[in-house]
C-alpha cells in the first residue's frame, strides 16, 4: 500500500496513544466524582451531576475558540497545552474540600479538554486519506472510549474505601504522560488559506452536532449515576459494568472501524441512535443484573457506532482549513449532551430514581432519529 494512502503509521498511532492515556485519567474519575460528592462532601445526587456536568461548561466555552485557533497555530499546541491544564487541574480537586471548589477546578479542566479533543481529534483527521477518514475516526475513538470505558474500572479500585486522593494523583499522572507524549507529535502540512471570516460555530456541524447532543444523553446519564444505581438498586460492581460496555467499544471500534465508511454515516448513525436508545429503556424497565449487562452490550453498541457516524457526515466537503473548526463546533455537542445532560439527570434522579433518569435518556436518543432524518440532503448523499 502506498504512503498516501496507509492510514495506521507511527504519527498516527502516536496520537492514539496520547488520547488513550488522556482519556483515561479524565474517564477513571468518572465512578469516583459521584462518591466523593455524595460521601466526602455530604451533597446528593443533584450535586452530583452539577460537578459532573460543570466540567462541560469549561469545554464549551473555549471548544469552538480552540476550533479557530487548530486552523491558525496548528494543533500540537492544542493537544500539549489542554492536557497540561487537565493533568494541573485534577491535582488540585482534592486541596479544598468543598463543592464550589470541585465545580471550579472541573471547570478549568474543562477548559484543558475543549484544547486537547480538538487538537488531537483534527491530527487525526489530518493524518487519515480522504477516503478512510471514518474508519480513521473510528480507531481514534478506541482512544476516546476506550478510555473512558476502562478507566472507570481503574478509578473504582484505587478509590477503595476512600482514597480520593490517590485516584486524584494518579488521573493527573496519565494527563502528565499525555503532555509528553504531545511533544512527539508533529503537525501534518496543508494548504494556506485565509482564515475563515463569521462566526466560531461552523454551521456544517451544528445539525450534525445536535444530533450527537441528543444521541449522547444516554451516556450522559450513565455514566455518573451507574455507580450510585450498582450500588442502591442492582447488586454489582459499577467498574465491571463499565469494563463489559469498554470491551464492546473496542470490538466494534476495532473490527468494525470501516462501517461508516462502507454503510454510509446518515446509515450508520441510524443504527447507533437505535442501540442507544433501545439499550437505556432496557436497563430502566429491567432493574436486575441481567437487564443491566444486556442493555450495557445494546447502549454499547450505539455508542461505538454513534461519534465516527456523525462526525463523518459533519466533515463532507469541508477543506483543511476549515476542519478544527467544523471539529470545535460539533463535539462542542458532545460538551453540552455530557454538561446539561449529566445536570438534568441528576435533577430527574432526584425526583423520580435513577430508573426514571435512564428512560428520559432513551427517549432523548431515539428522538434524535429524527432529526437526523431531516439532515440537509445534499451533505447526506455525499456521505453515503
Amino acid at each position: 500500500m502506498s504512503e498516501k494512502h496507509r492510514l495506521l503509521t507511527a504519527r498516527f498511532l502516536l496520537v492514539v496513544a496520547c488520547g488513550l492515556c488522556y482519556f483515561l485519567a479524565l474517564a477513571m474519575l468518572t465512578p469516583v466524582l459521584p462518591h466523593y460528592v455524595t460521601d466526602q462532601l455530604g451533597w446528593g445526587d443533584a450535586a452530583v451531576g452539577v460537578a459532573v456536568g460543570a466540567f462541560a461548561v469549561g469545554a464549551v466555552v473555549l471548544r469552538t475558540w480552540a476550533g479557530r485557533l487548530g486552523d491558525t497555530v496548528g494543533r500540537r499546541a492544542l493537544i500539549i497545552g489542554g492536557a497540561l491544564l487537565v493533568a494541573v487541574s485534577t491535582l488540585c480537586y482534592g486541596l479544598i474540600e468543598a463543592l464550589w471548589w470541585l465545580v471550579a477546578m472541573r471547570i478549568v479542566t474543562g477548559f484543558g479538554e475543549a484544547g486537547f479533543f480538538v487538537g488531537a481529534a483534527t491530527m487525526i483527521t489530518d493524518l487519515s486519506p480522504a477516503d478512510r477518514r471514518g474508519e480513521a475516526v473510528s480507531y481514534w475513538s478506541v482512544a476516546v472510549y476506550g478510555g473512558l470505558s476502562f478507566g472507570p474500572a481503574l478509578g473504582d479500585f484505587l478509590r477503595g474505601n476512600g482514597r480520593y486522593e490517590l485516584t486524584f494523583v494518579v488521573s493527573a499522572a496519565l494527563a502528565f504522560v499525555a503532555v509528553a507524549l504531545g511533544f512527539f507529535t508533529k503537525e501534518v502540512p496543508r494548504e494556506e488559506a485565509e482564515p475563515r471570516k463569521g462566526p466560531l460555530w461552523h454551521p456544517a456541524a451544528l445539525r450534525p452536532g445536535f444530533v450527537l447532543f441528543l444521541g449522547l444523553m444516554p451516556l450522559s446519564a450513565f455514566t455518573p449515576l451507574l455507580p450510585l444505581y450498582t450500588s442502591s438498586t442492582v447488586d454489582v460492581s459499577a467498574g465491571v459494568v463499565f469494563l463489559i460496555y469498554g470491551i464492546v467499544i473496542l470490538c466494534v471500534r476495532v473490527l468494525g472501524a470501516r462501517i461508516p465508511d462502507n454503510l454510509g454515516a446518515k446509515r450508520t448513525g441510524v443504527f447507533a441512535l437505535a442501540f442507544a436508545g433501545t439499550g437505556m429503556l432496557l436497563i430502566s424497565a429491567v432493574p436486575t443484573v441481567a437487564g443491566l449487562v444486556i442493555g450495557t452490550v445494546i447502549f454499547g453498541l450505539g455508542m461505538s457506532l454513534m461519534y465516527p457516524a456523525l462526525l463523518l457526515l459533519a466533515l463532507v466537503g469541508i477543506p483543511d482549513s476549515e476542519r478544527a473548526s467544523v471539529v470545535g463546533t460539533f463535539s462542542s455537542f458532545f460538551d453540552l449532551s455530557s454538561g446539561f445532560g449529566a445536570i438534568i439527570a441528576g435533577a430527574i434522579a432526584e425526583l423520580t430514581g435513577y430508573r426514571g433518569a435512564f428512560l428520559v435518556a432513551g427517549v432523548t436518543a431515539l428522538t434524535g432519529l429524527i432529526v437526523l432524518q431531516g439532515t440537509a440532503r445534499v451533505r447526506v448523499r455525499a456521505a453515503i
